[in-house]
């Protein structure tokens, strides 16, 4: 089972040295994420859709090692939850997901349940990387 943590704690652990993984799509990674966030999309966003990255597990495996301290992130918390899951089955020891993701997560009325990475008011970064699997300086 997939350990899920808050925005602060996470927070916390890149202070102390975890790296955080952004698996939204390019263009919104490009809104802003969390500074020095890697980017590898779950999901890319194509032809008006949003459809399975086929590179993703081979991008994560080249970016980080199997025992690398991480952080997952997307938008709300659904999509890091099940990359999380993936890593962790494929031999990613030390993977946590971070629930309410960049722009919090919202119950079924709309209303924030968790609040994101953006709503606690953590540090905010725009640029974007040369290409995914790098971060964002």
């Amino acid at each position: 089972m997939t350990k899920r943590i808050l925005p602060r704690e996470a927070a916390a652990l890149l202070e102390a040295g975890w790296s955080y993984l952004d698996v939204r799509s390019i263009p919104e990674f490009g809104k802003g994420h969390p500074a020095q966030a890697t980017n590898i999309p779950l999901l890319n966003f194509e032809n008006g859709r949003m459809v399975p990255n086929p590179d993703f597990e081979s991008s994560v495996a080249r970016t980080f090692p199997k025992d690398a301290p991480l952080v997952v992130g997307c938008k709300s918390g659904g999509r890091s939850l099940q990359a999380a899951t993936l890593m962790t089955a494929a031999g990613y020891t030390q993977v946590v997901d971070m629930r309410g993701g960049f722009d919090g997560e919202r119950d079924a009325m709309g209303r924030m349940v968790v609040k994101g990475w953006a709503e606690e008011g953590l540090p905010v970064d725009a640029s974007l990387p040369s290409d995914t699997g790098r971060p964002a300086k």
